[in-house]
């Protein structure tokens, strides 16, 4: 982090830079390599740096304390009395800058001028709509990239739960130990008993899980690292596990574990049944799955609404009115599903608009193959390189000036080298290939919502709109849909859309809310 002399005439900004992976520092994008282009980039346009920050991920050290203290600085800056606040981000590309939706939610909301050098794009709260959707979308698409990259870590952890190594860390009852070099689970001597002891009380059916839990606190049943009592909700989820009697759930599928049971299968199974009979015998259980609810909140009071059924085949919504008698009328199923819908439809775009889209889509694939073609480029050079190696070696084997042993030790970690360059070359095509074809479908998915929504039954409908949206308001007999992202940004366009349509008189006026804007050097662009 650092900090220029200040001139009070320029505009401020800071500068950030992340690698993901020491690997990424040989690979020629290193950190000085991104702070020379934003530095450059800074001083051609007048810009004064006043700070910058930098992260470099490790597998072993995930956190990005250079973002952190970037947002806390950010921050202070928007207090009142600021005499001429940093408002302005200076970042090489979109996929350095965030790496979830969280992150761009962070940002956004600081109301930042936010420049991606590398293609040639700024945004600010000024941007227009479809720049901010396009952006929306590659925000998307930059963490479709970092999700592939994991892909990777989590084939090892399904690796390891095929030989029967829990992969993760102990839970409860179990610790971490290291023995030639890899990671094993051991039962806890402290908190393994206590363990065996819950499965022995809650099998003889005497026991409630709050008699359980409340039993366990009295023998000292509590977080070893925390020290904080184990609440009623770990304790239901331990008396589930089957990793307590030596197998254990991974990915979907059930893994026969090397380490030592706590229990027995047989005790497993007798708690097992004894939850399901009181499980049965448990009264005022749902029956249903109601359609809407948990997606819809009062305006008025801001409790949930839930459903009833009434003369046996209506299903009415109301306000829970846990904080007070509450203004809002019941109302039917059926009207919510409509007032869902025009939802749903306000997201589908125009046929001429959804053609401008998919061109400025197109035209942002091409940066990106761009990018991901040079770095296909610099793996290929890097493999061939390590090929010619080992054909050089080879021959120095067979004229004798080097031995068997120094031969396989140094081909073993150059044909690992080579593996890991395939790995990563096989990762950028499949990101090269998904870019364009994710941003594609969905798009398509917009257009065809609101269609699939009419055709399907009150459950699939639900499904849809997990989807499309979250957290919605009804009040006064209105919903007020709140989008998940980028569909929120497409709605915000398709109104302004049809806003300018409503007052436009030709057709070239319709567009100019998707006409290219201007370039992070304030040039038209295209």
């Amino acid at each position: 982090m650092t900090s220029n002399q200040q001139h009070p005439s320029l505009q401020r900004a800071v500068l950030y830079a992340r690698v993901s992976s020491k690997e990424q520092e040989k690979e020629g994008f290193s950190i000085p390599a991104q702070l020379k282009l934003l530095n450059k980039y800074a001083a051609d346009n007048r810009l004064q740096v006043v700070q910058e920050y930098v992260d470099v991920e490790t597998a072993k050290k995930s956190g990005r304390t250079g973002f952190t203290e970037m947002i806390k600085f950010l921050r202070r800056e928007v207090k009142p009395k600021q005499p001429s606040p940093c408002r302005t981000l200076l970042v090489e590309k979109t996929d350095r800058l965030y790496r979830n939706l969280k992150d761009w939610v962070t940002l956004d909301e600081l109301d930042l001028e936010i420049h991606f050098v590398k293609e040639n794009v700024t945004l600010s709260q000024e941007s227009r709509s479809s720049e901010k959707f396009m952006h929306g979308i590659k925000v998307l698409m930059a963490k479709n990239y970092i999700d592939n990259l994991s892909e990777e870590t989590k084939k090892g952890m399904i690796e390891k739960a095929e030989q029967g190594i829990y992969p993760s860390f102990a839970p409860l009852g179990y610790i971490n130990v290291e023995c030639n070099g890899k990671r094993f689970i051991q039962p806890d001597p402290f908190v393994g008993p206590q363990i065996r002891k819950l499965f022995e009380w809650y099998a003889t059916g005497n026991y409630s899980l709050s008699e359980l839990t409340n039993n366990a606190h009295q023998e000292g049943f509590s977080f070893r690292k925390k020290g904080s009592k184990v609440p009623k909700s770990v304790v239901h989820k331990i008396l589930k596990n089957p990793l307590y009697y030596g197998e254990f759930r991974w990915a979907g599928k059930i893994y026969r574990g090397v380490h030592e049971p706590l229990i027995s299968k047989e005790l497993f199974s007798r708690v097992q049944e004894v939850m399901d009979e009181k499980g049965r015998r448990r009264t005022g259980q749902q029956k249903h799955s109601w359609a809407f609810q948990g997606l819809l909140s009062c305006g008025h009071c801001g409790c949930a609404l839930v459903a009833e059924i009434k003369k046996k085949k209506y299903v009415y919504y109301h306000c829970t009115g846990n904080k007070g008698k509450c203004l809002e009328k019941w109302v039917r199923e059926e009207e919510i599903a409509r007032r869902f819908g025009q939802a749903i439809n306000a997201i589908k775009m125009d046929d001429d608009v959804l053609v401008w889209v998919v061109a400025a889509l197109k035209e942002s694939h091409a940066e990106e193959k761009k990018y991901h073609d040079d770095r296909m480029a610099r793996l290929q050079d890097q493999y061939q390189k390590l090929q010619n190696r080992l054909d050089a070696m080879y021959e120095d084997k067979l004229d004798g000036r080097i031995d068997q042993d120094f031969y396989d030790r140094k081909s073993s970690i150059w044909k690992n080298e080579q593996d890991e360059i395939l790995r990563k070359l096989k990762q950028h095509q499949d990101a090269n290939r998904s870019y364009l074809d994710d941003g594609v479908k969905l798009l398509e998915l917009a257009q065809r919502a609101a269609i699939l929504y009419q055709k399907q039954s009150m459950p699939e409908k639900r499904r849809i709109l997990n989807f499309l949206c979250s957290n919605s308001i009804w009040m006064n007999g209105q919903l007020h849909p709140n989008y998940r992202q980028p569909f929120d940004m497409l709605a915000e366009t398709n109104l302004a859309f049809e806003q300018k349509k409503a007052v436009s008189h030709t057709k070239n006026d319709l567009f100019d809310i998707w006409l290219p804007g201007t370039d992070s050097n304030r040039q038209p662009s295209g």
